[in-house]
């Protein structure tokens, strides 16, 4: 049974996308006089009720952190959980500047319009994060609005726009979990995207991925991301993680078994 309180809010209003649902979960023991750090997780729908997750299988996000919160290895954290707009959700979560140069369009040519069925609005997307929802979270709710106790995270596209969001608004967001990152819908402008990343030292960075099925498909472009963000200036087990999970898929259940290891490293003191 799932731990704490878990308030829906209905078709949240937007001026820069359609409206969708915004899920937020308030830990055990949440008290309006001890604000919370947030973190922000993208496919809301997949969080929190097996009825509604792809496939019938939910992250298991909030039993895994009430876990970290009874050992005492996070502090309590509210999740806004802000559920995908179906058939736009590759238009939302795809990066978008990366994809303004001439390369760029070409590389955008080549992406399967079944997928992408118009052009990128992540940053439409991402305004609507961080002008609507954030400011009506830390209106509504305990929170701790500081960058350094702000957190995004995300699987699949979700991990690119989680990567993306950090790299355009890095005054708002401390550190981007990134899970199973889907690294080929940016295949041709990965180094444009990485060129974005902010300065180390302020931020907290998590890949992942595994190695069966979607997954298996991630490594090499991984292995170039890390090239990119060494150079930068992150330091591997410090302020920036990869890990490689031999046998996981692309599923719901796999991110559900490891989910607690991008919630330790973001969320820890």
């Amino acid at each position: 049974m799932l731990s704490g309180r878990l308030l829906h809010h209905t078709d949240f209003p937007s001026h820069h996308v359609p409206p969708r649902p915004v899920d937020v979960w308030l830990p055990s023991g949440y008290d309006a006089a001890r604000p919370c750090p947030v973190l922000y997780m993208h496919d809301g729908q997949n969080l929190f009720d097996p009825a509604l997750a792809y496939g019938g299988v939910t992250w298991g996000v909030a039993e895994a952190l009430t876990r970290l919160m009874a050992e005492g290895i996070v502090p309590p954290t509210i999740i806004v959980g802000v559920w995908n707009a179906g058939g736009r959700r590759w238009q939302e979560y795809l990066p978008q500047r990366p994809f303004a140069s001439l390369a760029g369009q070409q590389a955008l040519a080549a992406i399967d319009p079944a997928y992408l069925p118009g052009p990128p609005d992540s940053d439409a997307y991402l305004r609507f994060l961080v002008t609507e929802v954030k400011p009506f979270i830390d209106q509504t709710y305990a929170t701790q609005p500081e960058r350094e106790h702000t957190f995004i995270m995300g699987s699949s596209m979700g991990g690119l726009i989680s990567l993306y969001a950090l790299c355009e608004y890095p005054d708002l967001f401390g550190g981007a979990g990134c899970v199973s990152t889907h690294w080929p819908a940016v295949d041709g402008v990965l180094p444009q995207l990485l060129k974005q990343l902010p300065p180390a030292g302020r931020h907290r960075f998590y890949f992942d991925f595994g190695t069966e099925e979607l997954d298996a498909q991630y490594e090499p472009f991984q292995q170039q991301a890390d090239i990119l963000i060494a150079a930068v200036g992150y330091t591997q087990g410090q302020d920036w993680v990869t890990h490689k999970f031999p046998g996981a898929n692309h599923s719901e259940q796999a991110w559900q078994q490891r989910v607690h290891i991008p919630l330790t490293f973001l969320l820890r003191d």
